[in-house]
């Protein structure tokens, strides 16, 4: 077997020492009220350190950007003096964190918004459920219809995503990571099956990818290309996304994203059994298209890690559950070591346990 894997790379301002990136995953244990991270999540994030790159768990850019119970944000004082506490960890543990800023759009509950639906490009349902916290039971929770933003509102939801990243640069981040992806807000303009404005924003491929070009080119702006990365999902289909134009708007994304310069461009692939198959084809398209590093991410293990290293259709691969029992995930691949179980009761919620209880391996 190959050691792609552990080859270091260079990423806009950083030098990676491996290929391994921790991926993004809700856990949901911001303290409460106020969403705010806590001594916990720097002890979990750096426990796991040895990632070449960690991308936080997703980040809420505004309360209107909140959809699940728990979830942290980066929007107030306190929530940026949370984080100041995890990027300080992490990097006193030698590790690099991006935090992935997110607005949920119509994936919420008016329980968030005061009794109000939530904003989505369009009033229709996402046929989809979310997970709350009521009376200290979590249960996932049918979302409402919700409400389209408004054409006035929209300049206003890319100042979000602005003041989120240079919030989240005060709070020590290396860099942001811009979720478009698995159904959330942008991924919803992208897509016909969440989009059906008459506007600018909505109709023609190039207009449903707007959105994504004005908050890309807003956080791009605040802290620099470099620093800035964007999550796509192309094959995802779940939560009524199965839109049948969603490959050539990724590739028309793909091509903004380029001009701007990003980072990274990080795809989310399903990770469900029988899920949609990522063609080559595409792969090889979108490195056309699109010069900067590759991230993928679905159900990668060593071994189709390695092999899509070295078939040069990606640069980096993310790995989300074998980073949760696994804190030393990257000395495990490494040497060989067996991977631990994680425990389905404890991913969203709870104390420490099943969070920063896991150990590294003994031998």
């Amino acid at each position: 077997m190959s050691h792609a894997l552990f080859e270091p790379m260079p990423l806009g301002p950083l030098r990676l020492p491996n290929r391994m990136v921790m991926s993004p995953m809700t856990r949901a244990r911001s303290a409460q009220p106020g969403n705010v991270p806590t001594a916990a999540m720097a002890r979990y994030y750096a426990q796991r350190a040895g990632a070449g790159l960690i991308v936080s768990e997703a980040t809420q850019v505004s309360p209107q950007g909140q959809g699940y119970s728990f979830t942290p944000g980066i929007h107030s004082p306190a929530q940026i003096d949370g984080w100041r506490q995890v990027t300080d960890a992490v990097h006193a543990a030698g590790g690099r964190i991006f935090l992935q800023l997110w607005h949920v759009g119509r994936m919420s509950h008016a329980s968030f918004h005061d009794g109000e639906p939530p904003v989505a490009p369009s009033a229709l349902s996402p046929d989809a459920q979310v997970w709350i916290v009521r009376d200290g039971v979590g249960a996932m929770v049918d979302c409402p219809l919700p409400r389209a933003l408004r054409r006035e509102e929209i300049a206003g939801v890319v100042e979000q995503f602005r003041r989120g990243a240079a919030n989240a640069i005060a709070a020590g981040f290396d860099g942001v990571e811009i979720h478009g992806a698995n159904g959330y807000l942008i991924d919803q303009f992208l897509r016909t099956t969440s989009n059906v404005r008459e506007d600018e924003y909505g109709g023609s491929i190039a207009n449903r990818v707007r959105f994504l070009d004005e908050v890309t080119r807003a956080v791009a702006a605040e802290v620099g290309a470099q620093r800035t990365g964007i999550r796509l999902a192309p094959y995802i289909t779940a939560r009524n996304m199965n839109c049948p134009q969603i490959i050539p708007a990724i590739l028309e994304a793909a091509r903004r994203l380029q001009a701007i310069g990003v980072a990274y461009l990080h795809l989310s692939e399903a990770d469900w059994d029988d899920a949609p198959h990522v063609p080559d084809s595409f792969r090889h398209e979108l490195r056309a298209i699109y010069s900067g590093a590759l991230i993928v991410a679905g159900r990668y293990d060593r071994e189709r890690g390695e092999r899509i290293l070295g078939q040069g259709l990606a640069d980096l691969v993310a790995f989300g559950r074998p980073f949760i029992a696994n804190p030393d995930l990257p000395q495990r691949y490494a040497h060989d070591w067996p991977l631990a179980a994680f425990d389905p009761a404890t991913l969203f919620g709870g104390d420490e346990r099943g969070y920063t209880t896991y150990p590294t391996y003994a031998g």
